[in-house]
């Protein structure tokens, strides 16, 4: 007996989400491995004699050339993201409206430093899409969230403003609302953070960041939550 179609895509959707799930794995494992290297190299070369700190040398060379050939890697495939967004826009799951600034290699370098957490090498990247496409709310977004994060506060909020002055989308808003919330808190001003995270609320009920930024704040404890949505808006 055949397969039906139903049966066929069901099968189809299964391997494609344990195929990604064994691909995070993988790398997560990498990373550890690479973290604990990292630790021990940090825990013993202080107190290390010459022969095993010539060793450790030897372990932070190759985590050096490990990572930069990770990050090399993962920039050439964001660059052919950007090229494959723009040729197949109909890839999209739902219409998207045209942002040249996307396929700009300033802003395809930006989005992976971004996710890399290199946050001073993508703020560099940013501040060139803005300067060439000053009305990208979207590069002017990542800016202000790399600012953030890397607690440059007064510059973050600049950014943040001149976003909320143009943007319309619900979920930019939301978004941009929670970011000032969590500039805020990290100031100690939590009434004025929690009026920031009930407007990202209001915004767009269904980004989960602001209620959970919300419960941190009363209880005073917790990681703020902000950044990783920025993928929702491609």
């Amino acid at each position: 007996m055949k397969s039906s179609p139903e049966t066929k895509n069901v099968r189809k959707a299964r391997t494609d989400f344990i195929f990604v799930r064994g691909m995070r794995m993988m790398f997560q494992h990498v990373f550890a491995e690479m973290n604990e290297m990292l630790d021990e190299i940090t825990r013993k070369y202080p107190l290390a004699g010459h022969a095993q700190k010539q060793e450790l040398a030897k372990k932070w060379s190759l985590l050096q050339h490990m990572s930069d050939g990770i990050i090399e890697e993962w920039l050439s495939f964001e660059e052919k993201m950007g090229y494959l967004r723009h040729a197949f826009r109909s890839l999209e799951s739902r219409e998207t409206p045209d942002l040249p600034e996307l396929d700009d290699p300033a802003f395809v370098k930006g989005q992976g430093y971004y996710k890399l957490l290199m946050f001073p090498q993508a703020s560099a990247q940013f501040e060139q899409v803005v300067k060439q496409f000053t009305d990208s709310v979207l590069a002017r977004t990542y800016l202000g969230m790399c600012h953030l994060h890397l607690e440059q506060f007064d510059k973050a909020a600049k950014h943040f403003w001149i976003v909320l002055e143009k943007a319309a989308n619900k979920r930019l808003r939301s978004i941009i609302y929670n970011a000032l919330g969590c500039i805020e808190a990290h100031k100690g001003v939590f009434a004025k953070a929690k009026e920031y995270f009930k407007l990202a609320h209001h915004s767009d009920p269904s980004l989960p960041e602001p209620l959970a930024n919300l419960e941190a704040c009363a209880n005073s404890t917790g990681k703020l939550h902000y950044g990783p949505e920025l993928t929702s808006l491609l």
